[in-house]
């Protein structure tokens, strides 16, 4: 939609997302003004805390500030309007963000046109909505997960009111599309297919949080990745909660599987990824459509939590250990070059040695390629958080050394069965530490370092696999 033909003499629209091209028109004027008055542009710094849906509603908000004429600055300490994407997975997640907002607290006094915005997870927790308005009254708007799409509508409500702007939504039904985004990168792009959590594992606060499961309707991701290829995208990740429960909510269902079909067909997508997969959820008709695909990458995050089926019971997580390495050797027989990843939790309430003992069989029988290893953090609001038995803290600490040694020495001999071999590499950048290298990801999800220079980013290239050096590799282009 053409911002320009909006009339802002006339009250905003009710409709989304015409409503919010009037408010963008709206906060673009106010911008202006201020930048009058400063003499320069104003300037904005995102900061985002957490996982890859909050990078990609991220890039929704950069897009929504530029299109109001915000610059990008990317010290936040040097720019007139800061914002936290915040998340929550973790207590500690909380104090890092309060912690900051102290530091910033002094910046704002010295900077008459400084804003400061907090949205995310985090900002769903009663509690700390409660404790902002109390004691950080300096910030200027807080909004949560459900209503990211006004953000253009809360910047205008704010250089009305002059005071702090706050809105929460508990839940919503409500999925906007059309609104601008900018990307981080020019050749890939996160995409959304749902929102939300039905879930319940005993430890986790994301349903609370992000509210119920909701699909995007399957014709608009297509017409989103269709634009995202026009654009130069070849890789797109598919981002849900879990993308094994999408399209149940939808009034035409249709499952995960079939969206992954459909997606396959875009002329010019070279690559699928997703995640994250429930294992209760994953169901045979998906891993045929992995079998059979050219584009999905042979990657696949199956997170287990926990070996122990009596500890997976307390999680709510609803498989077995049975069930779970019964559904590995699915995946494997009908992809054998498949590499998986794991999310593994030590400490979990009640966790015996024996229970740990279990996961550690896991890890030895499914040989991950790469796991990330979380201690278990008390999360408030959580039923976990009230259950007895907590385990102590030097128990967790020894079981958590013992299970990254073991993670990493299997993954190190996994990682190693591809030298060797030639594999096609999608280059993301070039190499940190050394300017003569690029640096590129296999389909599997490994990296590879190899000669080259920036005019590679964002092709797809053949390279041999020379060296394994445990995580990655070094190798030349061929």
């Amino acid at each position: 939609m053409d911002t320009y033909t909006i009339d802002l003499t006339q009250p905003a629209p009710e409709k989304e997302p015409q409503r919010q091209f009037y408010f963008m028109e709206k906060a673009k004027q106010y911008v202006q003004q201020k930048s009058e008055e400063a003499g320069r542009p104003l300037t904005f710094c995102v900061t985002t805390f957490g996982c890859q849906m909050n990078a990609r509603d991220s890039e929704k908000l950069v897009g929504i500030l530029e299109q109001v004429g915000y610059v990008e600055e990317p010290e936040e300490e040097k720019a007139d309007f800061v914002i936290y994407n915040t998340c929550t997975v973790r207590e500690n997640a909380n104090q890092r963000v309060y912690g900051r907002l102290g530091q910033l607290k002094h910046i704002k006094k010295s900077n008459p046109y400084m804003m400061i915005g907090l949205c995310g997870c985090m900002m769903q927790e009663p509690q700390v909505v409660e404790k902002l308005k109390k004691s950080y009254r300096f910030v200027d708007i807080i909004f949560g997960t459900h209503n990211i799409y006004k953000f253009a509508e809360l910047i205008a409500t704010r250089f009305e009111s002059e005071r702090m702007v706050i809105d929460i939504w508990k839940d919503t039904d409500k999925i906007v599309e059309d609104l601008p985004s900018e990307r981080k990168f020019s050749f890939k792009s996160g995409v959304n297919i749902m929102f939300g959590c039905n879930n319940f594992c005993s430890y986790c606060i994301v349903p609370y949080v992000r509210g119920r499961e909701r699909s995007r309707n399957p014709k608009d991701i297509i017409r989103e990745i269709e634009r995202l290829v026009a654009d130069g995208v070849v890789e797109v990740m598919l981002l849900g909660q879990n993308v094994n429960s999408y399209g149940k909510n939808l009034e035409e269902p249709i499952t995960f599987a079939q969206l992954l079909q459909e997606i396959e067909k875009i002329e010019g997508l070279e690559r699928i990824r997703f995640m994250t997969s429930h294992p209760k959820d994953l169901s045979d008709e998906l891993i045929e459509v992995m079998k059979n695909s050219k584009k999905i990458c042979k990657h696949l995050h199956l997170p287990v939590q926990s070996g122990s089926t009596r500890i997976l019971e307390k999680m709510n997580r609803r498989y077995t250990k049975e069930k779970y390495l019964e559904l590995v050797e699915k995946i494997k027989t009908a992809v054998p070059d498949i590499s998986l990843t794991t999310d593994i939790i030590v400490g979990f309430p009640g966790e015996t040695e024996e229970d740990f003992l279990e996961t550690m069989d896991v890890v030895q029988k499914v040989r991950y390629d790469s796991a990330f290893t979380f201690i278990y953090s008390k999360r408030t609001g959580t039923p976990a958080a009230t259950m007895e038995n907590q385990v102590p803290e030097d128990v967790i600490k020894d079981r958590f050394d013992r299970l990254l040694k073991e993670v990493q020495e299997i993954s190190a001999e996994v990682c190693s069965v591809h030298e060797g071999t030639i594999q096609k590499a999608l280059v993301e950048s070039v190499n940190d530490h050394d300017h003569t290298l690029v640096t590129g990801r296999l389909s599997n999800n490994i990296l590879v370092h190899f000669p080259g220079d920036e005019s590679l980013i964002g092709q797809i290239v053949d390279v041999s696999l020379d060296e394994c050096k445990g995580f990655y590799y070094i190798g030349k282009r061929v």
